[in-house]
Parts: structure tokens; sequence; C-alpha cells
């Protein structure tokens, strides 16, 4: 069905469609460029809801990250050493192939290091401590380095307290998600791929030899879909192994003097910052409220927020004076596994979603893996 659409945007917007993909965040403009580079003369369309990527491409914190020891440690007791060993090479990989695609100087890449960090003369600390040798010596292949996690012997030179430990991950970078998500539509756009914003879509179905897409405008028919819409899927494919999780997350103003350089974990990956030149990037803590945060809804909460708070002047920036700058919230998508799921449901359409809050390192590949289910 077509709304008050003209003949001229029906013949060129809209009819003949070979390959549309809903989601144009970084997995769907990486499954677009894939696509439209092995099959240049294809009609290839992405269908964004927002006026700008709607998901978690442009609201992440910007970690060129693969895992720190702890979160390696607990997907390792749950999923085995060989599962997670091959998802750090996926992450890896994604990383690499996203510094290769949009290059360091256009998403502001810079490689200061990712740290873990751990109150001292705590078990936790003793336990994961403990583990750098083994994992030293089993991401060596991967990582192509000896030392990937080495312990940080003093970290009151970021400023922290003298409690305060840290574990290193030496290869871990940080980047400007806007940036990155700039260069890639404009690679795609230059492409010859079309992008159409505030469409947004209600139904999917696979309807005599092609799909149907119902959005809120106007109607939509393609040869073959690719759905890359990571936290929001379920709003489509109600049966999906996938819930949404909001993260919150807070940006201070300038701080004169500011000696913290480089990307933060705590408390498994729930809590993490960095600095964003002078100032610094805090997020997360969805932990302690996971019903109210298990949404697909924008938005904080006074709980959250409050808390992101308590650990900034408490752990992070003690005794500062601390201005708060900027709040936001980004979905992401996660489940009982962290391995993404790239799959077909049925003969023309296909998933590549389910990014585990690993999207930044796995989101290229994740895409390129999604426009080649078809072939």
């Amino acid at each position: 069905m077509y709304k008050n659409v003209s003949y001229w945007e029906q013949n060129v917007f809209i009819d003949h469609i070979d390959f549309a993909i809903i989601g144009s965040g970084i997995v769907g403009l990486n499954a677009a460029l894939t696509r439209k580079k092995k099959y240049p003369k294809e009609k290839v369309v992405v269908i964004e809801r927002g006026p700008l990527p709607s998901g978690a491409s442009t609201k992440n914190a910007g970690f060129a990250c693969f895992g720190s020891i702890s979160e390696l440690v607990s997907d390792m007791e749950q999923n085995g050493e060989q599962a997670m060993l091959d998802l750090v090479k996926k992450r890896w990989e994604g990383l690499r192939r996203l510094r290769e695609k949009v290059g360091d100087q256009n998403m502001d890449y810079q490689e200061h290091g990712g740290f873990e960090l751990f109150y001292e003369n705590t078990e936790d600390f003793s336990n994961y401590k403990g583990y750098i040798p083994f994992f030293n010596q089993c991401l060596a292949d991967i990582i192509g380095i000896k030392t990937v996690f080495t312990e940080v012997a003093d970290a009151s030179k970021f400023g922290f307290n003298k409690n305060i430990r840290l574990i290193k991950n030496t290869v871990e970078g940080q980047l400007h998600p806007g940036k990155m998500m700039q260069t890639l539509l404009k690679k795609a756009r230059n492409a010859g791929i079309q992008i159409y914003t505030g469409l947004t879509i209600d139904h999917v179905e696979e309807v005599n030899e092609c799909v149907l897409l119902k959005s809120d405008l106007f109607d939509l028919s393609t040869q073959q879909l690719l759905i890359a819409t990571n936290g929001f899927t379920k709003r489509l494919i109600p049966n999906l192994e996938l819930q949404p999780a909001r993260n919150q997350v807070i940006i201070t103003k300038p701080i004169p003097g500011l000696r913290l350089k480089g990307c933060f974990h705590y408390d498994k990956g729930y809590y993490y910052f960095r600095n964003v030149g002078d100032r610094i990037l805090l997020g997360g803590a969805r932990n302690k409220s996971p019903l109210e945060e298990t949404t697909d809804i924008f938005g904080t909460t006074a709980i959250i927020q409050e808390t992101l708070m308590e650990f900034m002047k408490t752990t992070i920036l003690p005794k500062s004076n601390i201005e708060i700058d900027h709040t936001w919230s980004g979905i992401l998508g996660v489940g009982p596994s962290k391995s993404p799921i790239v799959k077909k449901i049925s003969k023309r359409i296909g998933l590549s979603v389910r990014l585990g809050g690993m999207g930044v390192a796995i989101g290229t590949v994740v895409g390129e893996e999604g426009a080649n289910l078809f072939d």
C-alpha cells in the first residue's frame, strides 16, 4: 500500500529493491557495503526509523575492546574455553576490519590500553591476577603478541586512591562513535546505497517470492531482507533469544589537569569509563536495576544516575568537584550467550543481531556475515 506516494517516488525509491536492510547501525551499513561490493548492480536499501542510527552505534562509549579478564573468565565458565577463544577471535578480527574500513584518523582511534579496576586485597583481584599468564598464553596466537595482560604497578598515576589495583589490556583502544558512523554513512552513500531515514517498519512477511515490509508511511517489497536492529529486534521477531538492555551514560564538563587516560572496566564490565579529551565518560550500572533496564525505551532513571555519580565521586575522581555536561542512554541486544545471532529465518529473511555489548568489536564482521547469508 502506498500512502500519498507519487509515481516518481514509487518508481525510483520504492520499487525493484533487491536487498533491504533494517537498521543503519554498524551492522547494517557493513552489510550494505558488503552486498553492494559483491553485487554492484543491485538496488541495496538501508531503512532506519530515526533521523540518525537509533540503537547503540552512535550512543555507545567508544570502547574498542574485546574483553577484560573477568569478562573472559565469565565467558569461559559459561561456554567453555574454545567458545571463549572463538568469540575473542571474532571480536579482534572485527576491530581489525573496522579500522581497515573506516581508518583510524576518521574515528579518532587511540590505543591507550584498557584497564580493569579492582579494590586491593580482595578475593576478586587475587583470583583474576592469577589468570594473567593463562590468557597471555592462549591469546598470543590470536592477538599476535606475547603479553596482552599486565598488572599496573601504580594506579595513583591515573588519579585513583592507593587502594585501587589495575590489570591492563595492552591492545585495547578507544574511538569516536559519531565520527565512525559518519564515515560509514558517507561510504555507503558513495557506493550508491540508498538510505531511508524516518521510516518505521512494523511488520515483515515473506509473500509471493518477495518480502513485504509494512511501515508507518508506506509499504515496500524486496527480494531479500536482513534485519540488523539488535536490541529492538523483538519488535519484529518476538520469539528470539534476545533481550534489550538499556545502558545509561554521563559525560562531565572539561576537568583541568585530568590524568586519567584509557578505557576502564569495573564489576565484570557493568561499569565502564574513559577519558574523552579532558572529560570523563561513565556508563553502565544496569545490574543495580536489572528489571527496569531490560527495556528498549530510551531514558534515564534516578537510581542509575545516582549510582554512577556515587562511583564517579568515590572511585574515579575522589575529592574532586565534578560537573555533568550531558546524559543519554543506548540500547544493547543481549541474551543467554554472548555469541551473535547470524542466521536465516526463512528463504528470504536473515538476522544479524545480539551483539552482547560488543558492537564496536564485532559489528563489522556480523554485518559482513549477514550480507553473505544469501549466497
